[in-house]
């Protein structure tokens, strides 16, 4: 969906209370108009589209309430928090960016941990590189040159995601779902490698446990 430039005539008492209403939605004056149109018209644009996949993640998100829900900084962004169960509960942030077009890809995953301790930091990035690996090796040949555009580093790392093979699977409702799913699973995977440390096997083999039963019933992104 393209955009081009338009002239259009307004009362100022209507830009003054669109430029109002666009500051409360972290929006520009233009990025407004079109969404109100967009939405009287029911011709749903891509920040349409993102929004309402974003308002699907945070009520599913506040039901769980294990996570803690993060102001937006922007339209195209959501963040949630977590905390570890590892010695002073580290909080791990997940901020998801979707993209205006949603093929192939329909956004990336960065999830950060904030801490300076060199012990966490070894263990996050020995888990991303444990992560990494199960998704090469489970879903990798389903990616462009079978590889999971997935990097990482002491401490973060960058997941991109890919938009549902399945066209029933790419309604605002399913890929929220999808989305939440994946954040809830690689959070589950990340509490449970942290609270195993000290038997690195036995962990890594419960991590792929749980990732694979994952996979019997996720829609992969």
């Amino acid at each position: 969906m393209g955009k081009n430039i338009y002239s259009l005539a307004l009362f100022d008492e209507v830009v003054d209370a669109v430029d109002k209403m666009a500051d409360e939605r972290c929006t520009s004056r233009s990025g407004l108009i079109n969404e109100i149109l967009s939405d009287y018209l029911s011709c749903p644009t891509p920040e349409t589209r993102i929004r309402d996949v974003f308002s699907c993640m945070e009520k599913r998100f506040e039901d769980l309430g294990t996570f803690q829900l993060r102001s937006q900084p922007s339209g195209t962004l959501f963040s949630v928090r977590s905390s570890l169960r590892y010695r002073y509960r580290p909080t791990v942030r997940y901020a998801l960016e979707l993209y205006r077009r949603y093929e192939p890809l329909i956004g990336e995953l960065r999830v950060s941990l904030r801490t300076q301790n060199e012990d966490l930091l070894r263990l996050s990035e020995d888990f991303f590189r444990l992560r990494d690996a199960l998704e090469e090796e489970w879903i990798g040949g389903i990616f462009p040159d079978g590889k999971v555009p997935f990097e990482f580093q002491p401490g973060r790392c960058t997941r991109q995601l890919q938009c549902p093979q399945d066209a029933e699977n790419r309604t605002s409702e399913k890929i929220a779902e999808a989305l939440l799913s994946y954040i809830c699973e690689f959070d589950s995977e990340m509490k449970a490698y942290f609270s195993g440390a000290d038997s690195a096997d036995e962990i890594e083999a419960e991590v792929e446990k749980q990732y694979r039963n994952y996979l019997k019933s996720a829609v992969i992104i």
